[in-house]
């Protein structure tokens, strides 16, 4: 896909993964909905130094666990810019409970994982479709490899995230005769600021013992951050039209 000229919806675009790839997709060309659920700060932030390189975004407050939200969100990239051509699913929530404590994983923290991990993605892309029909489009999701493994922030985590791969593949399966492609990526552990946030970010703390970890377990030796990632749904976004369907791990190769 040429991505000049094209109009794209990031959600959770307020840092991270879905910030760096607003700044490399408004690089191209295109035109971004910087989507976030409470920091509107950040996505100002995001909108403004894309605008000041020349390039176009919004902001656009919504929940993707909430379809009204969804309904909203998709409605302002139509008003702001006419068309939509790129949905990137990345808005993601979890709750750290161990694995073993099955009685503290609660109904509520099961529903706001499947909200908005799974459910989101998929009210997202049913929105998506019919302003996608006249000339195709792309799908990302931004899954997880803690869908692939046993390891992960809680059990609903995991689960959500499987869930997400399995609708990638059957949305590809769906969507394809509109020519529409769905891919997902798996990112490991991501050297950015939910990493710091979460295990704080000095050289003594839990995160640096962890990264290294991370890093001692890879072929690559390296963690990903959140431009690798970025650069890799936008290898999907760009590259053959005949990519569908597809759940792209980058961690370096941790999961080998």
């Amino acid at each position: 896909m040429e991505l000049a000229g094209k109009v794209a919806i990031i959600t959770g675009a307020s840092s991270g993964v879905g910030a760096a790839l607003a700044h490399q997709l408004a690089a191209q060309g295109t035109r971004v909905v910087v989507n976030y659920c409470r920091s509107k700060e950040g996505a100002e932030q995001v909108c403004a130094a894309i605008t000041a390189a020349g390039g176009a975004a919004v902001a656009v407050q919504g929940d993707v666990g909430i379809e009204s939200d969804c309904v909203r969100i998709v409605q302002a990239a139509l008003d702001h810019f006419g068309q939509l051509d790129v949905l990137v699913n990345n808005a993601g929530t979890t709750t750290f409970v161990p694995h073993h404590e099955l009685d503290l994983l609660t109904e509520d923290i099961w529903l706001q994982t499947l909200r908005v991990n799974l459910m989101g993605a998929f009210f997202m892309s049913r929105l998506a479709v019919e302003p996608m029909k006249a000339s195709g489009g792309a799908i990302v999701m931004t899954s997880s490899i803690a869908s692939i493994t046993s390891n992960g922030s809680s059990i609903a985590y995991c689960a959500s995230k499987a869930g997400l791969n399995s609708l990638t593949r059957t949305l590809a399966k769906s969507l394809g005769k509109y020519g529409i492609r769905v891919n997902a990526v798996l990112p490991g552990l991501i050297d950015g600021d939910w990493a710091y946030e979460t295990w704080g970010g000095g050289d003594d703390s839990q995160y640096a013992g962890l990264k290294k970890m991370f890093e001692d377990q890879t072929p690559l030796g390296h963690v990903v951050t959140p431009e690798d990632v970025a650069e890799v749904i936008m290898s999907l976004v760009t590259g053959s039209d005949y990519v569908t369907g597809q759940l792209v791990t980058i961690d370096s190769g941790f999961t080998l």
